[in-house]
């Protein structure tokens, strides 16, 4: 149950895992209670708080100081295919009071509207001689470089303040400083290393956390709320989903798999490390028999109650893999063996988790709320993505956290993955559900009732009882196709027609000849202060999650090869014709939908045709570089991103920018270099 503890500002908790028996889960399997209330700067993996923190009238800003050490931490995960832990040596943010049973998650950062975060970040990593300065700057290098980016966060992209363009060498001492305005939009956000040549490496090791912005507006006449105000009171649990992809070693470097081409084996004496870009090849990760942890821990089994409406705070933190979460009741008959592969887990799954699974409600998009409720058995995460969801469930016993299988044109790695385990829900005994919706409305028509000010009480009712309807707590209006002032086109390729060089390119246009890898030194955009483009982007070689730094964006409209608008509601998309009968839940219901990162369907070469997607920005507030990538992020590291600058009206950067490489900063003393 939730504790409620008041914690200083500034300071870090950790947050305890319960180590308690489920059933018949693994051996080494773990369980896990995180349900906090009140602390704000959360340790690894723990969940935020149950109840706001009412701001004090008048008062400063609150400021919040995290220090993250970059070191190479020696740890164990849990191997559910031989029922041990296998021993690993991977890099982490291991900072101050970390919890040592989940090392590789970042520390959870909980933070107000309008606090100010001071991130030190101690490079305490080995020299590293990928990182000199005649290196080829894209694909694999400078491994223990890094730097720091808040995913989603509307801040200042330049200096101190969400700023990629710099590398951050073993050590030196840097702080990241994040002013989140007062009007910044509470949500679900996160932060991970982004140091172009090693994002992938890194983050795969575990280098991410959640952020938790937390905002106390209700809504007014004239202005939108926090939905943090309708739902105060519900329990909430963050759940970081991670590939971490560590594997062993032969003595001739190769990596030691159960025959061929079979998943990974560690041998008892052996340590795992992800210091190879091989380990990201496409169709790696599910050919590997890897399980997603979820807060560092692979399996976990977390504890709820029937009829409890809990909000749920999801984040893919993890590199090369789609995750379609679905919830399936376990049938009570069900044994789990002592050992689970990931072909034996999909054995289980058909005997013993395989109905429908039940119904939850999606109400944020990667952070920002959204105008309507969704409810579905299925959402669909891609590397980069946030869902906040309203879940209930209906009858006590054991739940399935599933990551079903997906359409090919709709998954990563391009594979139409089989479904995987990725952890467990005890249910104890509560109060019956007979419809998951109608109850969730009832719960927060009676908080609207008890928390919002009368004036506004009955339009947040009426909202609620006209299909779970949230149009006073959507953080920005909608972008009129009247206030687009420009056009901008992105089109996604790789070019391998060179077998022994492919190259992992962005075109400014919708024609892939013109795309290019991604060069430091080149500008590849320069945006205006204060004026509302409307883009359009394509992938014209397999598929790509299109992310964009410090601005969101609104969905226009996703059309499939044939034509139709695949991002209204109730939609199916079927690849326009071409998937067998498959039908891919992703895109149906993002139209008008805020988000940072988006998936960009390619169906070459296997199908013909493509997908058209519009999206709508304002450049509000910020000037300065920053990047737009791929995030499936060997690809960024690969090339496929773009330096991207937003300039006062009657500006221009793009002479100063020309032939200025990223800033490193090395040990004692900070100059400019080509990486």
């Amino acid at each position: 149950m939730a504790i409620d503890t008041k914690i200083p500002i500034g300071c870090l908790l950790l947050a305890g895992l319960a180590w308690a028996a489920f059933g018949t889960v693994p051996a080494g399997a773990q369980t896990t209670e995180r349900l906090i209330s009140n602390p704000r700067i959360l340790g690894a993996g723990a969940a935020p708080p149950t109840s706001l923190r009412p701001r004090i009238a008048g008062s400063l800003p609150h400021e919040q100081v995290l220090d993250l050490n970059i070191v190479y931490t020696e740890g164990q995960l849990y191997n559910p295919a031989t029922g041990r832990y296998d021993k690993v040596h991977l890099r982490s943010y291991n900072g101050t009071d970390v919890d040592p049973t989940a090392p590789y998650v970042s520390p959870t950062i909980d933070v107000d509207a309008g606090d100010t975060i001071r991130v030190n970040l101690h490079n305490q990593l080995p020299a590293d001689p990928s990182c000199a300065p005649d290196h080829e700057h894209n694909g694999g290098h400078c491994f223990n470089g890094t730097n720091l980016h808040s995913h989603g966060l509307w801040v200042n992209p330049s200096g101190n303040g969400d700023n990629v363009l710099l590398s951050i060498n073993p050590g030196v001492k840097f702080q990241y400083e994040y002013n989140i305005p007062g009007d910044h939009p509470a949500g679900t956000f996160w932060y991970h290393t982004h140091r172009h040549g090693s994002t992938a490496l890194q983050v795969s090791s575990g280098m991410a956390g959640a952020l938790i912005i937390r905002g106390n507006r209700p809504p007014t006449g004239t202005t939108t709320g926090d939905l943090d105000t309708l739902l105060n009171g519900l329990p909430e649990r963050v759940m970081v989903f991670q590939q971490i992809q560590y594997a062993c070693r032969n003595p001739d470097g190769t990596i030691k798999r159960d025959g061929t081409d079979g998943p990974y084996i560690c041998d008892p004496d052996d340590v795992g490390e992800i210091e190879n870009y091989d380990l990201f090849s496409p169709g790696e990760w599910p050919d590997s028999g890897r399980y997603t942890s979820i807060n560092g821990v692979v399996l976990p089994t977390f504890k709820a109650t029937q009829g409890q409406v809990e909000r749920w705070r999801m984040i893919h933190a993890g590199v090369r893999d789609t995750i379609s979460l679905r919830i399936v009741k376990m049938k009570p008959s069900a044994q789990l063996a002592a050992t689970l592969s990931q072909a034996a887990a999909r054995t289980f799954i058909q005997e013993s988790c395989s109905d429908a699974g039940i119904t939850y409600y999606r109400v944020a998009a990667d952070g920002l709320t959204m105008a309507q409720a969704q409810g579905s058995n299925i959402t669909v995460f891609q590397p980069g993505y946030r869902w906040d969801t309203l879940t209930v469930f209906p009858e006590a016993g054991r739940y399935c956290l599933i990551d079903a299988s997906s359409p090919a044109t709709g998954s990563v790695n391009g594979d139409n993955p089989n479904p995987s385990l990725i952890g467990f829900v005890d249910v104890e005994a509560g109060t019956q559900v007979s419809d998951p919706g109608s109850y969730i409305r009832d719960a927060l028509v009676a908080s609207a009732q008890a928390a919002m000010p009368a004036g506004i009480a009955p339009a947040v009712i009426a909202d609620l009882n006209s299909g779970l309807r949230f149009s006073l707590f959507v953080p920005h209006p909608d972008i009129a196709e009247g206030e687009v002032t420009g056009q901008q086109e992105l089109t996604f390729f790789i070019d391998t027609s060179d077998p022994d060089n492919t190259k992992f390119e962005v075109s400014n246009t919708l024609d892939e000849a013109q795309a290019e890898p991604y060069k430091p030194d080149r500008l590849d955009r320069q945006l205006r202060l204060g004026t509302v483009d409307e883009w359009t982007l394509q992938s014209h070689f397999v598929s790509h999650p299109f992310h964009i730094h410090v601005n969101p964006f609104q969905v226009v409209s996703i059309l499939d090869p044939k034509g139709n608008d695949v991002s209204v509601p109730g939609a199916v998309d079927d690849d326009g014709g071409t998937s067998d009968g498959k039908v891919d839940p992703q895109y149906p219901g993002l139209k008008g939908v805020w988000k940072d990162t988006l998936w960009i369907k390619g169906l070459r070469p296997k199908y013909p045709g493509l997908y058209t997607i519009k999206i709508r920005t304002r450049y509000e507030r910020y000037i300065g570089e920053f990047v737009l990538h791929c995030h499936i992020l060997d690809h960024e590291d690969g090339g496929m991103m773009q330096n991207v600058a937003i300039v006062l009206p009657d500006g221009d950067i793009s002479a100063a920018a020309a032939g200025a490489p990223p800033l490193q900063l090395q040990q004692g003393h900070m100059h400019t270099k080509t990486p």
